[in-house]
Parts: C-alpha cells; structure tokens; sequence
C-alpha cells in the first residue's frame, strides 16, 4: 500500500442539513475540511423544519438537546417548542459559519461510486453532477410521511392533510376537526387543539402508554443566569435523574421481565388511574400491550385534553371516508370540517429515494430488501467511503438523538482518519463483520421490548425491531472506538476482499 507522507484532503457531501448535518458541518469546518451540505428544502432544520403542528415539542429536556458543544441560554421551558429548536439550529449553523457551505433546494437523486476513480458521483436535482471522496449521510429518519390507506380519503369535502405538512389556512378554531393516530405527534396535537376546535375527534387503534413528566417555564431572569453561568445548565444536561431514567429504559426495552419496566408501567398506570375520572374513558386508554413497545408518550396534559367536553377519544375502527367526515365500523358518522393525519413515517426510507450504488453497481436498495441496516449504525459493506448518522439499526428511544449523532461522528472521525493521513483511499467494513453484528443484533432484537407483540415503526418490513437492541453504555462503548479488524482500508491499486 502507498503511503502519502502530506495530509491528504478529500472532499466531503453531506447529504441534509438537518441536527446531524449540522453537526457534521461544523466538525468538517473545525477540522479545515472541504465540504458541502445538500439540502432539498429552502432551508435548515430537518424534521424540525417540516413539522410545524401546534404543540410540537421535544419529549427530551431542552437542555439536554443540544449540542455538547453549544449549551443554549435562551429555552422558554423544560421541554422546547419545535419552532424554538429549528431556531437554535439555525443560529447555531450561523454561529459556526457553515450556513454559506449548504445549497439550499439541491436534493442529492443519485450517489454513484466510481470504481475506477474511487470517488462518489453525485447527482443533483439542478442538474449538476458533481464527485465526492466521502459521503455522509445525514438524511435523517423520519422525512417520509406515512398516508394512511383509508377509502374515501381523497373524497372527502374538508380539508385534510399530514402532520408533517400542516395547512396554516385549515379550519381550526371553531370547527370540528379530527386526527388520526395517537403516537407523539397526535398526542401532541389533542392537547393543543382542544381550547381551540368546537369538537375534536381522537380516532386511534389502540391507547398509548403515557407517562407524566414535569413542565414548567423559564423565567426571564433564570435564563439571565443560565447566561452567566453555563455551569447552571450542565447540570440540566448532566443531571444524574436524567441519565438515570436514560439507562433504565435502555435496561427496561432489553429486559423485559426486569424490575425496570415494571417501574415504568407502574408509573404510567398510576398516571392513568389517577388522572382519568370517568370510568368507560379510563378503559378507553388503558393499553393491552406492554409499555414501550411503542414509542414511550411523555406528556403532562394529555389526560386533561381529552376529559374536556369537547374532545371524543374514539376507538372504533375506521370504516371509510365521506365527503362530510369519518364513517366509523359501527355505522356511525363523525362529522368534521378538518381530518389531521398523524400517521407517522415510512422510517425504512433512511436516505432513499436517493438512488446509492456503490462497489460494481450495487444498490443500496438490493442490499436493503429485507431491511434497511449497517454496521453498528454507520458502514456498509460495498458502500466505501459511505458514512450515515442516525442510520438504521441505531438507538431509539426518549432520549437525545444528537447525543447518538455526536457519539457517531467520533466513530467516523477515527475511521476518517487513515484516508486523512493519505494511509488509504477507502475504508468499508467486511461483509463478514457486518453478517455478524446483523445477526447478533436481529437475536438480541426479538428479545427486546419493541419484539413483545404490538405493532409500531419500530418493526420492520419481517416483524423485527430494527433498533439498537442493547443498553446506551453498550452503543456508547462501540462508538468510543471502532473494531479496526472489521474494516478493510484500500489504496486505489490494491484488489478489495470484504469477507
């Protein structure tokens, strides 16, 4: 193998300017890196810039989602509202000057590795076709809307619409609206219609377990001292009950007979019992599945939204859609001005529709046809040079994603580090290595709490989770330091072997 004695310097394409984009912009720029950020919208923020429902808010403490190199003074409250977080990201993007590096409304369609050349070809929707040395993937997870296939949903007279893509101009206030799906987002939307709709419908499958959590307000002059004194908030984000609760979810969903998630249910139950007056809406939200085999509901009014007089949690199936509102199985017709789709994401999508072919014209899709996955989250075999965060297989849960993003970017970085110093013009993890951590992880996997029997995102196309199935210590011990043996570094001249 040649060894070049010079820094070598490689050109970076990350795919989205969303939380982990950002990040990996502003590592790059710190790094004297030459890079550029494609982003298919007009502007940053990823999920947070899509989603614009009323009472979308992080479920994860304001302080705790930030960057561990940029503490933000400015929080209104405990849990941030999402326009507040698209601004933080925002401000910090500019803070650290990489805003000039992103093309805004430039979707990367194609990303092509070039045998030959050893470089990525990259298409864009302007046209353009532009190469690479390294691509990130930061494309994020949850950007494809999932439409629900109900008859007569384009029948109907009202106006409907996806979260995701919520209509300023809707009928609201007044009216009677419906949303279908009670996961986060439609929770999150029953607590802040119901003082607004003149009636309000939550049609959902089956009840969530929700778990209370504390809420309050920053004051003006708390955040004056979160100003002087960052200290005051590393102890939010460091606090230990916070890290605590981290670790005992990870343990609950990974044992799921052990004393955590017993914990958990408990705590969720007694906010049920507790909050819940009348008895046949009691029964309505009681869950027959285990907590946190779908995505864990923090909220500390949701039980109060729904015991207003205007509010009707409804659990019968939906029959079809007419042009006046829902045609439930039973018969009867809820008759709305407004239908909300809270139906969530293809989650499986990661960066598709973007067409990836690496090694010999492999596609990404062929190698994702059962399910979308890659090494410990970040490599895929065939695929050198090709880095994602927050990929598939990652850690889920009610906690930081940009915590798992900072801890995958420390990985890339040490596998960067050889094609940096001219020691390798590729790095790629074996097939072999990679056929050993998927089936580890799919055995661990069907033991965990999402496998337990309720249907959820979290499954994929087979029926098995396609999560982190191990504990936070186990994912951050991986991400500490890549296992170099399961990773083949090639110069341009030399054959590739990935067994």
């Amino acid at each position: 193998m040649s060894i070049q004695n010079d820094r070598r310097h490689l050109r970076y394409a990350v795919v989205g300017a969303g939380m982990a984009g950002i990040l990996a912009a502003i590592k790059l720029k710190q790094d004297g890196e030459n890079f550029i950020v494609y982003e298919k919208a007009e502007r940053l923020g990823g999920t947070w810039r899509d989603n614009r429902y009323p009472g979308l808010t992080c479920d994860v403490p304001a302080h705790a989602y930030t960057y561990s190199f940029e503490p933000y003074a400015e929080w209104q409250a405990y849990y941030a509202k999402g326009e507040e977080i698209r601004t933080y990201f925002e401000l910090t993007a500019a803070k650290y000057e990489v805003t000039p590096h992103i093309r805004f409304g430039c979707e990367v369609m194609s990303c092509v590795w070039q045998d030959e050349e050893a470089v990525w070809l990259l298409g864009l929707s302007t046209g353009e076709s532009v190469e690479a040395d390294v691509v990130i993937a930061a494309s994020g997870v949850l950007h494809h809307p999932r439409m629900p296939d109900i008859e007569g949903l384009d029948g109907f007279a009202g106006d409907v619409f996806h979260s995701a893509r919520w209509q300023d101009e809707a009928r609201i206030d007044g009216a009677r609206v419906g949303v279908v799906g009670n996961g986060s987002t439609g929770v999150q939307i029953i607590t802040a219609l119901h003082d607004r709709a003149e009636a309000l419908v939550h049609f959902q499958r089956s009840p969530q377990w929700i778990m209370p959590v504390p809420y309050f307000r920053y004051s003006e002059e708390e955040r004056a001292a979160f100003r002087r004194d960052p200290g005051l908030i590393d102890a939010i984000r460091y606090d230990k009950e916070y890290w605590a609760n981290i670790h005992r979810f990870t343990q609950a969903i990974t044992h799921v007979d052990g004393p955590e998630i017993a914990i958990i249910e408990q705590l969720c139950l007694d906010n049920l019992e507790n909050s819940v007056r009348d008895p046949e809406l009691k029964e309505k939200l009681r869950p027959n599945y285990r907590a946190a085999c779908k995505r864990l509901i923090y909220s500390w009014c949701y039980y109060d939204a729904v015991q207003q007089p205007n509010v009707t949690v409804e659990r019968e199936g939906i029959a079809r859609i007419e042009p006046e509102g829902v045609r439930l199985k039973d018969g009867r017709l809820q008759p709305l001005d407004t239908l909300v789709l809270a139906t969530g994401f293809q989650a499986d999508r990661f960066i598709r529709p973007t067409q990836v072919l690496g090694r010999n014209g492999l596609s990404l899709d062929d190698v994702w046809s059962t399910r979308p996955t890659a090494y410990y989250a970040v490599t895929i075999p065939n695929f050198p040079n090709f880095f994602m965060l927050n990929g598939p297989t990652g850690p889920v849960g009610n906690f930081s994603l940009i915590d798992i993003a900072e801890r995958q970017w420390a990985y890339v970085e040490q596998l960067l580090a050889p094609l940096r110093r001219g020691e390798a013009l590729t790095v790629e993890p074996t097939m072999r290595a990679h056929a050993g951590y998927e089936e580890r992880r799919v055995a661990a996997a069907r033991t965990t709490i999402f496998g337990s029997g309720c249907s959820s995102w979290y499954l994929d196309a087979t029926g098995v989770p396609s999560s982190w199935p191990w504990s936070y210590e186990a994912f951050a011990e991986a991400m500490a330091a890549p296992i170099m043996a399961d990773y083949v570094l090639t110069a341009a001249s030399e054959p590739v072997a990935l067994s």
